[in-house]
């Protein structure tokens, strides 16, 4: 990775894939040399957009251990395991015959091998030496050493592994020491402390003179070197910062200043300073948005940073031909959310949430809450939503909240408002008539799990009931400048059941409305008013219009209290040990949760997952705890309501818990296909079936809620796991002032649509197949100072009843896509214009539909890796092309497309992986990388004045070539190291061209090699012709001149 001034960066990566061990810049000549762990050295050209490899040199016989290359030296000094120092010309990148035996570096009286090299360096006054260090003799034991310096006054300080010993070597006579300079030296080293201990952290010691500044890192040290103002060994070190590299971490030290601050690090390193749980991507952003989040993220960052400039400032970085902005987003375990510039291809923090900020910090005494969090994750971040327009920002957390901030550029002293909401199922009790026959599932739930308290009741056995997970502040709060949080929303505790893990959410800032599901039901919430406006189950939305008959199962006898649901970390969901996926699409074979076996069979859609946070289904969170079947009864075994509480991150068993029978009668053909695909046993009454049906997805716009209507009105439109959607009409005020007053109607109609699998993706049409995009209200800061000539109004875009009745006259198109088809509907008479079955072996887990090259079309990921891109609205296949299978839960999580036809996903717990399947960006890219080499002018060297050209001698530049070239020392044996030509410069498209083409254009080359040499033949011709008539002519006038003269005239 090469990193420059703030935006650039480049990622390389060797086709061997072996570990880099050391780095040498080619200084001002954009090259770098690369020795890799299979001892083998690679020169790469850092010249082009892309760096690639010019030349590589195999060692065969002996390890690398150190290289070493002198500032504008042409000859690179390679070290191996054997002590032996080899030359490699670094034009040639060949090796030259001079090699520096390890016999020849030692004294005469030492007869033991001195090991192998571990540092090379020039002497700074005499370039004709060349020092280097093996490990050190002390008496009969050996010493290894861990590091050695070389400075300009010639001393050598060397750091060995045994007691944290550095010992100065001087190398020259004590007037040679004298410093030309008042400065005092510095000496920085790492480690080497008395109390470097197990559990200790890593530190870098500074020493100034006779000061001593220890520095403690956070993460353990890799490497790290001294930047100089100048590169010349031989003169003065004026030494300004220190670049620290640690293993996940980059910093640089400021000496310049006493206290030695750092400085403030552009790039974006802390990506996973906490693992990543969901991301989101925003393309074409207001363009005022990332200039604000920018400022408003300056003004909160920490003291103590260096007030100097960024010292890495090289290369250039450019956004080629695209202007707009873009926005990544990330939530992450810790609570935490994070916005990031990622216009053309950086990527730059610009401001940080804290989402843990709105709750109260459980205390030791409350036994309720400790117990509620023993685990480390409660604020783990599970969906995002954001309004750039009206920056109204959405959270939604693991414990069942969702937060709603607001953006302010003025700090505020305010109060949170804190809803709560009792989102449960109340189908489950209903009593089956085979309720005597009930077996529990298991005997002691308490044995898997701590047994929570309620904080209302000291008693143990009391049951939790209408509490929430959390405990929001409920005093007045101090907040800063940027995201303010406004409104709390919580699900609420039910009988001792923790509340399911919200599965789906959209807000509107134009109507002022939240909606969000889980698989108990919907609740729309009026964020304007802080009240709750819809609360039903999913079954009691269908009302009369039911497609299915639903059947009950027996219940449990007594509830039992679980804490598994607030508990489970979403660290172990990271670790690379438990992230293995499970791909198989037609059944699940193993489920286990806390050592208990759970047998359930696969639906055809594929919609649960296994235990581990293996992914199975895209659908949503988990929407129940896991099942045993026991035997018992005469019709089989049973299933119990509920087990102890699921880890985060489990998806919605949508089928897998529901049982659905249809009437032959009463459907059509897909639907009986529907119902099949649904079925989870061909036996009805085997075992008693749930009647949970999950809130997959929730979108609000302008729509026609039943058939009838002649005006688009604002709707809701619901997807479900089991594939179908629901329209619901709700009535908003229009003016101002009524709907900061009158209550808004939501009133369920019954409208169903029906699809295979569950719905992913809701997105809306005009006639002519343009995007209608949504109502939103422009950004107004709540917290500014009033105008009384001006007064604050909401300013709303697309939403009158004058643009609903433009949009009246053909209705629209809606397009809805699920995890195995898509459908166009005709809006308002609700009929099927087009369909496409997009997979059938395996599911989509994302679909969006997103502008590319002003056009529209839907995009979908599927779990068999598979990219594919549908045109709208007649769905055509576009693009269906094989790229990444589904290896691991953190893709699926974090998979998302946005406009221009890009798209981005985790593809490792510390990285961001973006991609394009747009030719228009394509063609751009190669001008969005920008360049990382710029040329600068090399600073010369000092004069030698006379005084210290007199008494120090008459050292004179050592011609090198001399000595190490071809000539002098002659070619080194070819089995000792292999060349192979890089395809980046002309050796490799040498050796690359081949078979008749390479052929022929060799052969061109050679005709126009012989036709220049017969041009030059014939030019050399002529003028050997033109002399000869010059001389003939010279002689013929001779002649004349002399025909007539007697011999007594000459």
């Amino acid at each position: 990775i090469s990193l420059g001034g703030p935006g650039v960066d480049c990622h390389c990566q060797h086709e061997s894939g072996a570990a880099v061990l050391q780095l040498q810049f080619l200084i001002n000549e954009g090259a770098l040399v690369t020795a890799c762990a299979d001892d083998t050295l690679h020169l790469w050209n850092l010249r082009q957009r892309r760096p690639a490899i010019l030349h590589s040199l195999k060692f065969n016989r002996e390890r690398i251990t150190f290289c070493h290359l002198p500032f504008q030296s042409k000859w690179l000094y390679v070290g191996t395991e054997r002590g032996n120092t080899h030359i490699v010309n670094i034009e040639s990148f060949v090796l030259s015959g001079y090699v520096i035996m390890w016999n020849k570096a030692i004294e005469l009286s030492t007869k033991t091998h001195p090991g192998p090299v571990v540092h090379l360096s020039d002497s700074p006054k005499d370039e004709g030496k060349k020092k280097g260090k093996n490990p050190l003799k002390k008496k009969k034991d050996w010493v290894p050493i861990k590091a050695a310096k070389m400075f300009y006054h010639e001393t050598i300080l060397c750091g060995l592994s045994m007691e944290g010993y550095l010992i100065p070597i001087f190398l020259a006579s004590l007037s040679l020491f004298l410093r030309p300079f008042t400065h005092e030296a510095f000496v920085v080293f790492s480690g080497g402390l008395s109390y470097d201990k197990a559990g200790r952290r890593p530190t870098l010691t500074i020493m100034h003179g006779k000061a001593i500044t220890v520095l403690e890192m956070d993460y353990p040290i890799v490497e790290f070197i001294v930047l100089c103002e100048t590169p010349y060994l031989n003169e003065v070190q004026e030494p300004y910062a220190v670049v620290v590299l640690l293993e996940k971490d980059f910093v640089v030290v400021d000496l310049t200043q006493s206290n030695f601050p750092i400085f403030e690090n552009p790039y974006p390193m802390d990506i996973h300073e906490s693992p990543v749980t969901c991301t989101a991507y925003f393309a074409d952003c207001p363009p005022d948005i990332i200039p604000v989040l920018y400022s408003i993220g300056a003004k909160h960052k920490k003291t103590g940073y260096s007030h100097k400039e960024w010292p890495v400032g090289g290369g250039i970085w450019t956004v080629g031909s695209q202007t707009y902005p873009e926005i990544i987003i990330t939530g992450h375990a810790d609570g935490s959310i994070k916005f990031w510039d990622a216009t053309a291809i950086t990527l730059q923090m610009l401001y940080k949430l804290k989402t843990s900020k709105v709750f109260e910090k459980p205390k030791t005494g409350e036994v309720g809450r400790s117990v509620e969090l023993v685990e480390e994750d409660p604020y783990a971040v599970q969906m995002i939503t954001w309004c750039p327009q009206s920056r109204i920002f959405c959270v939604v957390g693991i414990s069942a909240h969702v937060i709603l901030y607001r953006f302010s550029k003025y700090d505020a002293n305010t109060t949170i408002t804190s809803l709560e909401v009792r989102l449960q199922c109340e189908m489950e009790d209903v009593i089956s008539p085979s309720d005597t026959e009930n077996t529990p599932c298991f005997s002691d739930p308490s044995g898997h799990s701590p047994q929570l308290h309620s904080p209302r009741s000291n008693t143990p056995d009391s049951v939790r009931d209408s509490i929430p997970c959390l405990k929001v502040k409920d005093r007045m709060i101090r907040m800063p400048p940027g995201y303010q949080a406004e409104l709390v929303l919580q699900l609420l505790w039910v009988d001792g059941e923790p509340p399911q893990q919200i599965t789906s959410l959209d807000l509107n800032s134009a109507y002022g409305l939240l909606a969000l599901g889980n698989c108990n039901g919907l609740a729309v919430v009026d964020y304007l008013q802080k009240t709750v406006l819809l609360c039903m189950s999913t079954v009691e939305l269908y009302g009369s219009s039911d497609p299915f008959q639903r059947l009950t199962r027996s219940p449990r006898k007594n509830r039992q209290s679980t804490s598994d649901f607030c508990m489970r970390g979403l660290s172990n969901f990271y670790s690379d040990s438990k992230k293995r996926i499970r791909t198989s699409y037609q059944s699940l074979t193993e489920l286990s949760d806390n050592q208990v076996s759970l047998d359930l069979e696969r639906s055809k859609s594929p919609t649960s997952d296994h235990v581990n946070g293996h992914c199975t289904s895209p659908t949503s969170q988990p929407c129940a705890p896991g099942r045993a079947r026991v035997p018992g009864g005469p019709e089989g075994a049973r299933l119990a309501r509920r087990g102890p509480g699921r880890p985060p991150f489990r998806k919605a068993q949508s089928a897998a818990c529901m049982e659905v029978s249809l009437p032959v009668s009463s459907l059509t053909e897909e639907s009986r296909e529907n119902s099949f695909s649904r079925s989870r046993s061909s036996s009805v009454s085997s075992i008693d079936r749930e009647t949970k049906e999950a809130v997959t997805t929730v979108q609000f716009a302008e729509s026609y809620g039943r058939k009838s209507d002649t005006l688009p009105t604002p709707c809701l439109w619901v997807g479900t796991s089991l594939g179908l959607v629901l329209i619901i009409p709700i009535s908003i005020p229009m003016d101002e002032q009524e709907r900061q007053e009158d209550p808004v109607t939501v009133a369920p109609t019954g409208t169903v649509l029906m699809l295979k699998g569950s719905v992913l993706r809701f997105g809306f049409l005009d006639c002519g197949g343009a995007l209608i995009q949504n109502p939103y209200e422009m950004w107004r800061d709540q917290h500014a100072p009033e105008d009384p000539d001006r007064p604050r109004k909401r300013k709303l875009v697309n939403f009158s009843p004058s643009s609903s009745q433009e949009a009246s006259g053909d209705g629209h198109l809606a397009v809805v896509c699920s995890e195995r088809q898509a459908k166009v509907f005709l809006m308002p008479s609700q009929a099927c214009l087009y369909m496409h079955n997009i997979t059938e072996s395996s599911f989509v887990l994302r679909a969006d539909i997103v502008s590319v090259c002003n056009s529209v079309c839907l995009a979908c990921f599927c779990a068999n890796g598979h990219i594919m891109t549908l045109s709208l609205p007649s769905l055509r296949p576009l693009l269906d092309i094989s790229y990444l299978p589904l290896t691991d839960m953190r893709i699926a999580r974090t998979f998302c497309f946005t406009n221009g036809g890009q798209a981005l996903y985790l593809c490792s717990p510390t990285e961001i992986q973006r991609i394009t399947y747009s030719q228009e960006m394509c063609d751009n890219l190669q001008e969005m990388l920008g360049e990382l080499f710029t040329p600068i002018e090399t600073p010369e060297a000092q004069n030698r004045g006379f005084l210290k050209g007199f008494f120090g001698g008459n050292a004179q530049t050592f011609d090198r070539e001399e000595l190490f070239g071809e000539a002098a020392a002659g070619k080194a044996s070819r089995s000792l190291a292999q060349h192979i030509p890089g395809h980046g410069g002309m050796e490799g498209m040498k050796a690359a061209a081949g078979g008749a083409v390479g052929e022929l254009a060799r052969a061109r080359i050679a005709l126009d090699e012989r036709g220049q040499r017969l041009g030059e033949l014939e030019e050399r011709t002529a003028l050997m012709m033109s002399s000869a008539e010059t001389f003939s002519k010279h002689a013929h006038e001779v002649m004349l001149k002399c025909k007539d003269k007697k011999w007594y005239q000459f």
